[in-house]
Parts: structure tokens; C-alpha cells; sequence
């Protein structure tokens, strides 16, 4: 068993230990030191144990915000211990974790085994199936981090990586004679722009009118285009892939009509006052859209 792998089955152990027994965190150099004297004497990872187990208690809330959201059937108070727990550890690589250290795809494929092994016979799909919906939303927050190993071994060249076409829109509509933007909530706590997979035979307009009624359930009229937007992002199957984004300014025909139709990762819509922007928590490379939208509205 690799080292590694041992160091998270000892920290999934204590979380264990600790959500069982309402240990504090001070408690719990203690479990660790005593879960590794026990189970994995001589083991020289007992500092990525700490990391990990600590890491998980700090951010229990979010997390936990994060599963329920993602398994929005199970209650976090249903799920058991052990599940429970190696999905905390593994949402919390994924999201706080060292990506150069230890990319997406090894966080969610040692949690699946965790559970495979410590878990009940459904353990592995369950796990797989929540970890997996937050991957998919992965391409904002550390999308081009990529392990040293990982480029040595299978980089593959920009100009021959696959390429995804998406559309997106900043929409916007006269909500009681106040200009709003209608935009979307994901499990990472972001209020981001809607938008979704050109299909082929689409133009860049067509597909972002479609994907955005099957994901808000609005009729937009593109008004013009805003600009493109391009990032790296990992694919499970697929591998590395470039994806290409389009976004319009589009006006909603059908307003009062919105509602959250597609989920996926996300898990709301909303209207916002133009004024109310601001103070929304937006990823960096959506923000420039937005800002140039706005200002071509107010002009």
C-alpha cells in the first residue's frame, strides 16, 4: 500500500474517531499519533495526516454545505460515518488542496477506494457519484494546475488538444423598472453566467439561446457578442481539452418565467439589480464580461 494511500486511510480513521466522539481539534494529534503508532508504525506522512484530518475540521461546514448540494436526496445527518468522511477529505483536496500535489482525478480516485474498502457495497458509486457532480464544475477554481508528473508523462501538446465549444450569456431584463442580470449559483459558492455545450451544426448564437432555456428557462435575444474566453480544463475520459467559451449580452423575452431547470453543479437563479453586483462573489475571469456588459447597458 502506498504511502499515501495509508496516510489517508489513517486520516479518514480519526475523522471517524472524531465524528464519532465529538472529539475537539486539540484532541486530535492525539487520535493521529495514536492511530499511526497502531496501524502504520514507522510511517514518515504523519505531518499529511495532520494536514488533512485539521483541513477537513476547519472547513466541516462548507463541505458539508458543498454534499448536501451536491446529494441534495441525502441530508448530511443520513449519510454514514465513514462516507460521510472520505467525501469530506476527498471535497477537501479537491477544493483546498495542493493540485500540483495531487491533481483531481487522484483526489476523487482515493476516495473512491477509501470507500470501496472501509464503506458498504454502494459506498464506491456513491462517493464517485457526488465527488464526480463537483468535478464537473471544476473549470474555474484551479483548472490549469496540473502535477509536475502528470506533465512529464502525458502533457499533451495545445495544438493538439481536444476542443469543447461552449456558449454563454450575460442576460439581462427590466425587473420593475430596474435593470437586472439573471445569473447562476454554484456549489462553490459563486454567482456565475449560464452557459453550455454548442452542439454540432449550431452557430455560437443558436446554441447559446438553447443551452440557456434549458438551463434558466429563459427566451434570450442575443444582442451582441462580448467576448471569448478560453481555458484548460481535465476531462476524466477525455484528458486535456481546451474549452472555448462565447458570451453575448442577451436580453430575457420571458422574465418572469426563470427557474433553475438544469442543474448539474449548480443551485440557483436569481435576478440581481444592476447595483446589487458588486457585493456578489463572482470568479475573476467572469467579472470582466459582466463589467463590459453593464457598461454597454447603461449607455
Amino acid at each position: 500500500m502506498a504511502n499515501r494511500h495509508l496516510s489517508r486511510s489513517l486520516a479518514m480513521q480519526s475523522l471517524f474517531e472524531w465524528d464519532m466522539s465529538g472529539y475537539e481539534e486539540k484532541d486530535m494529534d492525539e487520535v493521529i499519533s495514536r492511530n499511526a503508532e497502531e496501524f502504520a508504525p514507522g510511517l514518515d506522512d504523519v505531518a499529511f495526516v495532520k494536514n488533512l484530518v485539521i483541513g477537513v475540521i476547519k472547513h466541516k461546514d462548507k463541505l458539508d454545505n458543498i454534499i448536501e448540494k451536491a446529494a441534495p436526496d441525502w441530508p448530511i445527518s443520513q449519510i454514514a460515518n465513514v462516507d460521510r468522511n472520505i467525501l469530506r477529505m476527498g471535497l477537501f483536496e479537491l477544493l483546498f488542496g495542493d493540485k500540483l500535489e495531487v491533481p483531481a482525478r487522484v483526489a476523487i480516485n482515493e476516495a473512491i477506494e477509501l470507500a470501496k474498502t472501509f464503506g458498504g457495497e454502494n459506498s464506491g458509486r456513491f462517493v464517485n457519484g457526488v465527488l464526480g457532480a463537483v468535478y464537473k464544475e471544476m473549470g474555474e477554481p484551479g483548472k490549469d494546475d496540473v502535477s509536475a508528473k502528470k506533465k512529464r508523462i502525458k502533457d499533451i501538446p495545445y495544438e493538439q488538444m481536444p476542443i469543447d465549444k461552449l456558449g454563454g450569456a450575460v442576460v439581462y431584463a427590466t425587473m420593475s423598472d430596474t435593470m437586472s442580470l439573471a445569473l447562476v449559483h454554484d456549489v462553490f459558492g459563486y454567482w456565475t453566467l449560464s452557459k453550455g455545450h454548442i452542439q454540432e451544426g449550431e452557430d455560437n448564437a443558436q446554441g447559446t439561446k438553447r443551452e440557456i432555456k434549458e438551463e434558466m428557462n429563459l427566451e434570450i435575444e442575443p444582442k451582441e457578442e462580448l467576448g471569448f474566453n478560453e481555458y484548460i480544463a481535465s476531462d476524466p475520459e477525455r484528458g486535456k481539452l481546451r474549452k472555448q467559451v462565447t458570451y453575448f449580452l442577451a436580453e430575457a423575452q420571458n422574465p418572469a418565467d426563470i427557474h433553475l431547470e438544469k442543474k448539474g453543479g449548480l443551485t440557483e437563479v436569481k435576478w440581481f439589480a444592476l447595483s446589487e453586483i458588486p457585493d456578489l462573489k463572482i470568479y475573476d475571469d467572469i467579472l470582466p464580461i459582466i463589467t463590459k456588459a453593464i457598461k454597454i447597458i447603461l449607455k
